[in-house]
């Protein structure tokens, strides 16, 4: 038995192939996707080149095809169930790993990621990736139950949803009553208002450029108070009057390659205000004034991935039908369509304006 998958090759070069269906052994399981949630990082990955020969894709929902009697019982699963497949395969044994911060696990080196859609399909069975028809399941592997009700293309946002929950809501600690300021309205943007909103925040403002309008309305509709152009309105400014001068308790951070929301982020933070920076950037920040973080007592923290509890919280918001998710989903691929789902992604394609995209077999 085989399993297409797409593999990417080089730079902007994916190829569609069939690798053998692995016999399943006591501690693995093989899932049938049925959606591939397209990240940014699957972007960035296939206009940079990076990780070329693999499987890509690190967010699938699919059935769980075959199990292994070992594997059922560890996961608490059968056959035929739905499940969310987290992105990393942590080794389990690295110091990261046994003090509870496995998205931080170094088994893979510095310049590795343990991590499916990451590995190289040389290491069999080679099915390493969401963008398949079948993807293996490694005995490290962490996952969830998924209510077989949600429609797919919803059921696969647990992993954007799952971050906004940590970086807007568990990471910054946000409590009832903050206000939180988020920069992007991307797909973790607008997921990160759902995470300050669940978290208690009182007031959440979003900020977006003028092509992102549709965004911004999608922002209001899972909660936002303000959205803010920040190509028309100074965002400092914003802040500085919906709050009386007190400034935001929370900012999270999560444009990609745009550096100056982190030095804004600076200044819209309040005096111990809590700064979440998650968006990657591929510059140094330039006018990073480390004296504004001093005098005000700021937390600055990074962000990396989603954890356990994140994931559970977010399917479980899913699963609640409380937030129109439907509206950010705007776009299905086949497997043979990869490419288009990246470039649509990646805002490449006239006409199409992509905010969450998935690719089904």
């Amino acid at each position: 038995m085989k399993s297409r998958a797409i593999v990417q090759t080089g730079q902007r070069q994916l190829e569609l192939r069939q690798f053998d269906i692995p016999e399943i052994g006591e501690e693995e399981g093989l899932l049938r996707i049925q959606h591939s949630g397209v990240c940014g990082s699957d972007w960035s990955q296939y206009k940079n080149g990076d990780f070329s020969g693999v499987v890509p894709g690190h967010e699938p929902v699919g059935i769980i095809e075959e199990i292994g009697s070992i594997a059922a019982k560890r996961w608490n699963v059968k056959k035929g169930d739905r499940v969310a497949v987290e992105t990393m395969l942590p080794c389990g044994f690295c110091r990261p790993c046994v003090s509870g911060k496995y998205n931080l696990c170094i088994a893979a080196g510095e310049k590795g990621i343990n991590a499916y859609g990451y590995h190289s399909i040389d290491i069999k069975p080679s099915l390493w990736g969401g963008h398949a028809e079948f993807m293996y399941l490694d005995p490290h592997t962490l996952l969830h139950k998924v209510n077989k009700d949600i429609a797919p293309e919803l059921a696969v946002m647990f992993n954007p949803l799952g971050a906004g929950v940590r970086w807007a809501g568990r990471l910054p600690q946000t409590k009832i009553g903050d206000v939180v300021v988020i920069l992007g309205c991307g797909q973790r943007g607008l997921t990160s208002v759902i995470g300050a909103r669940e978290s208690g925040a009182r007031m959440v403002i979003v900020t977006g450029l003028s092509a992102d309008a549709h965004k911004l309305e999608i922002a209001k509709a899972f909660g936002a108070d303000r959205t803010v152009d920040v190509e028309k309105e100074n965002i400092v400014d914003v802040v500085r009057e919906m709050t009386d001068g007190v400034m935001a308790d929370v900012v999270v951070e999560v444009t990609s390659g745009a550096t100056q929301p982190v030095v804004d982020s600076l200044k819209i933070a309040g005096r111990g205000g809590r700064i979440v920076l998650a968006g990657a950037k591929y510059t140094r920040v330039p006018e990073f004034n480390s004296n504004i973080l001093m005098r005000k007592e700021l937390v600055m923290m990074g962000a990396l991935a989603v954890d356990f509890d994140a994931y559970e919280a977010a399917i479980g918001i899913i699963e609640s039908g409380k937030y129109p998710l439907e509206l950010m989903h705007t776009h299905t691929f086949s497997l043979d369509q990869a490419d288009m789902a990246l470039r649509v992604l990646g805002n490449e394609v006239e006409g199409e304006h992509g905010i969450h995209v998935s690719i089904t077999p």
